[in-house]
């Protein structure tokens, strides 16, 4: 019977356990979206998991969505995630950076003046913009031009390409909770009437771009790709969510992709069966996954491995914990500092 403790071929990529840390936003970088000292402290005790997947770094500086997150875009950057890399890897694990655009999801404020771009001038309804610190209503962001669609897929390619110097492990492309490629995935966010709109294939055709760029840096066996079925995030709808998550299952599974993690409860809705069957690369669950349900759904078949979000900030030590069968730290304990 599978466990979480034991190893896992993900692609190219041999994981010592099937305990993923999830992405979290717990830790800011400093000046210059640059990651400091405490992120290469924060992913370094956490090294023991099978992989670390990093919190989201934006593609270019018309890219972010929030203060203080991560980029990699720039060489000083780079340089920053090196030291997180080397320091991961001197503890023995594992660690892929996650290439993220926010799209709609951001502000002026946060852009130098510069209206957020979508692939439709549709504003997100759910939720608020904290842009300085601040709460206000989402702008109506401004419908991206294909050629400027081509220059967002040329900075993920560069973008992977710093990954690669940086000395990750591999790339995921974060294709969920609302953000850039997302609104364009559903069809409540893309309403547009070229070839990057109306058919599922079409609405596909943004992040399928950016996947065949980065397969051009790194082999298909070192990215994968996160999706967020329910769409329950920052607005998301879409008429046909099965047949949607269904094409892009299968598209991934053509370009033999290491894996998709999936955001999704379970749940009788779940649509997690569904990229199981179209998928056959390793399917990582995330969300709502205790040890308990994670061993079960590791032993049903469900899934490949579990990804643990807020566990592992509250638990550097989650995988010792899990192994010798001792209780999570609670949220709101206080973290030692060694």
């Amino acid at each position: 019977m599978t466990s979480l403790l034991d190893p896992l071929q993900l692609g190219d990529v041999l994981l010592q356990n099937r305990i993923v840390m999830a992405p979290t936003a717990e830790n800011r970088p400093a000046q210059g979206r640059v990651p400091d000292d405490a992120l290469r402290n924060y992913y370094a005790r956490r090294a023991s998991a099978g992989l670390i997947v990093t919190e989201a770094a934006s593609v270019s500086p018309l890219g972010v969505g929030y203060p203080g997150m991560p980029g990699i875009w720039n060489s000083a950057q780079v340089q920053g995630w090196l030291r997180v890399t080397q320091a991961v890897h001197k503890r023995g694990g594992r660690i892929f950076l996650r290439l993220w655009h926010a799209g709609r999801v951001s502000d002026p404020e946060l852009l130098s003046g510069e209206i957020p771009v979508a692939p439709s001038a549709i504003a997100c309804q759910a939720g608020i913009c904290a842009a300085g610190g601040e709460s206000a209503a989402f702008v109506v962001p401004r419908s991206l031009h294909p050629d400027e669609i081509s220059r967002i897929v040329a900075d993920f390619d560069q973008a992977a390409r710093y990954a690669r110097m940086a000395e990750f492990d591999g790339v995921e492309v974060h294709a969920g909770d609302g953000y850039l490629i997302d609104q364009f995935l559903h069809d409540g966010s893309n309403c547009r009437q070229d070839g990057y709109g109306g058919s599922i294939k079409n609405r596909c055709r943004f992040l399928m771009e950016i996947l065949d760029a980065c397969i051009g840096v790194w082999s298909a066996g070192r990215i994968g790709v996160h999706l967020s079925p329910r769409g329950d995030r920052h607005d998301m709808r879409d008429t046909n969510p099965a047949a949607l998550y269904g094409h892009i299952a299968a598209e991934l599974d053509k370009r033999r992709l290491a894996f998709i993690c999936v955001r999704e409860r379970p749940g009788d809705d779940a649509l997690t069966p569904v990229l199981r069957q179209a998928f056959s690369g390793a399917l990582i669950l995330n969300e709502g996954y205790d040890a308990t349900l994670a061993h079960r759904a590791l032993a049903a078949g469900q899934g490949d491995a579990v990804a643990f979000g807020r566990a592992f900030v509250h638990n550097p030590d989650l995988v010792q914990r899990l192994r010798e069968g001792h209780a999570l730290r609670a949220c709101d304990e206080l973290l030692p500092t060694a």
